[in-house]
């Protein structure tokens, strides 16, 4: 164990926080806020979690920004919303939490905290065709932020995920890499700028640290001291224990412990890009003191590909996005057929990955391709791969698409034809088949300037064509520990654990199995942080005003 920033470690805190992302430093922020003494502990030698290498949006729903702008919302339209993406499966104490508390999270963190965000006011739910969804107002980002300026020694034990630092409103409205400034982009990476999740984070860390939050990296916690009657702290791989007046669990998912994720989720993940150290770790350790897991099937699904990206010595997988959204590209299945709308959103698309056909006991749809041809590969590239370089391994690649079909092992027949039928439609600007470009979200991915009608629709034109192989991957697992709304863990029986917390991915999830739209990870899960520790605060401070009456 390190302790970072020349913080001195102390033998009691009055709260422990198990992590370093976006949910741990809201509730480690939230308490040190209020005066608490914070540590937070996190397992691997960097900070951040599986939030500094997302997107690192934020989905909240009647948000002040919205309200400033004059956009109207409404907690309940969000709650009907996010109960139709959920289709009814999540527990109505966390969802109604998640959306009274949201607004006033974000403004602590914005007022307080001084995270700075930008307001995405056109940037639509993803499941325009359920009740209670809109066009924009729900999801917001940071802004650019120079960590270095703002971190000083805490700068080097930051987590990133090696990319370029550009918003993701910059990236919607640039759409494909070749359209990007990469110069200012290299110039924003030399000066110490981040972007996205890393942004995020690293305004949360400069918080903490003006808060006096004490950190420490290469910190597992393995066990936590005390049992369903009470936490009374915890016990760090290298023997170390601390003791707290309570204990909040922000580890992360479970998805890298493969044998645990083969048994607990719905489906088998064969990508993901979240940092390897998410092995559920606190998970177990709510499951030895007896706490109750709840939605431990669903994760945050998404279509990648394997790319040869590493992460901490793990091989990670590509989330594809405008590679299958943008016009010119189309996705088929084994059998050489388009099986889904590609340009809609990536956890309801790779659920698509997870079919099964009983009758033949083989996967419905996987191994899958996003097939594109030169003329695609001309305008937009493909991830880092750019016309004109020698092809990269990860691409498949043929003069014609019956070569393409053969190497992939396809029916060719099946391919052509569903080229064929795809580019009349492409030409026409309807997806008769799957709708594709129909809906607000599949055209905000699309490309407005492209010559056809619709800007989610484009032909396959001329060779040599291209495959690449998509896989069902995911952010992270989704469900885990189970707490009421105050992120306080429940045991089985849905008594809460006195001095236990949780919140993130290492808990269940107050959309349960839906994804309701961009940010919907990281705006519930920091609003139950927030919950958590607002809720710390209040019981230090009952625990203080006993402690003074008896004396």
């Amino acid at each position: 164990m390190k302790i970072l920033d020349n913080a001195s470690q102390r033998e009691h805190y009055d709260l422990v926080v198990v992590g370093s992302g976006a949910a741990g430093l809201t509730a480690a922020a939230t308490a040190a806020h209020a005066g608490l003494n914070v540590l937070v502990a996190e397992k691997s030698s960097l900070l951040g979690g599986t939030s500094a290498v997302s997107g690192g949006m934020l989905w909240v729903v009647d948000n002040h920004y919205a309200r400033e702008s004059g956009i109207a919302d409404s907690k309940t339209a969000g709650r009907a919303y996010v109960e139709a993406v959920a289709r009814g499966r999540g527990r109505t104490e966390l969802l109604d939490s998640a959306i009274e508390h949201g607004p006033d999270m974000l403004r602590f963190i914005a007022d307080e905290l001084n995270v700075e965000f930008l307001f995405l006011d056109n940037f639509p739910d993803y499941r325009q065709d359920l009740p209670g969804a809109i066009t924009g107002g729900r999801t917001i980002e940071p802004q650019l932020f120079n960590y270095r300026e703002a971190l000083g020694e805490l700068a080097d034990y930051l987590r990133t995920d090696g990319r370029h630092p550009y918003t993701m409103q910059e990236y919607e409205t640039w759409g494909a890499f070749t359209k990007f400034p990469w110069d200012e982009m290299n110039q924003r990476m030399a000066d110490g700028i981040a972007a996205k999740g890393h942004a995020l984070v690293a305004m949360l860390l400069a918080a903490c640290r003006r808060l006096d939050v004490t950190f420490a990296v290469n910190a597992r916690v393995t066990h936590l001291a005390g049992d369903a009657d009470g936490i009374t702290g915890i016990t760090i791989e290298d023997g170390t224990r601390v003791s707290a007046g309570a204990v909040m669990l922000a580890s992360g998912g479970f998805e890298w412990d493969h044998a645990l994720a083969d048994s607990l989720l719905a489906s088998r993940l064969y990508a993901m890009c979240s940092p390897p150290s998410n092995t559920g770790d606190g998970l177990k350790m709510a499951q030895r003191v007896g706490a109750a897991t709840k939605g431990t099937r669903e994760a945050w699904w998404a279509p990648m590909s394997l790319t040869g990206g590493m992460r901490d010595g793990s091989p990670i997988g590509s989330l594809l996005r405008f590679e299958r959204q943008g016009p010119g590209s189309i996705m088929i299945n084994r059998h050489g057929q388009r099986f889904a709308n590609e340009a809609q959103n990536y956890n309801d698309l790779a659920r698509c990955l997870q079919s099964w056909d009983s009758p033949n006991n083989q996967t419905l749809n996987t191994p899958a391709h996003v097939v594109f041809d030169q003329s695609y590969l001309e305008r937009y590239g493909i991830l880092d791969h750019r016309a004109g370089q020698p092809t990269p391994d990860y691409l498949i690649a043929a003069p014609t698409l019956e070569e393409l079909a053969e190497k992939i092992q396809v029916p060719s027949i099946n391919l052509t034809t569903t080229v064929d039928r795809f580019n009349e439609m492409a030409v026409s600007g309807v997806d008769k088949d799957f709708c594709r470009g129909e809906s607000e979200y599949d055209r905000y991915w699309g490309d407005s300037d492209c010559p056809w009608p619709n800007p989610s629709l484009g032909p396959l034109q001329y060779g040599p064509y291209y495959a690449l192989e998509v896989v069902n991957g995911a952010f992270g697992t989704s469900g885990g520990v189970a707490t009421d709304g105050n992120g306080q863990v429940i045991d089985v029986d849905g008594v809460p654990i006195r001095g236990l917390f949780a919140a993130g991915n290492v808990a269940e999830s107050p959309c349960a199995a839906g994804y309701p739209g961009a940010g919907a990870t990281l705006g519930p899960l920091m609003t139950m942080a927030f919950q958590a520790g607002r809720t710390i605060v209040t019981d230090s401070s009952d625990h203080l005003a006993m402690s003074v009456g008896s004396a």
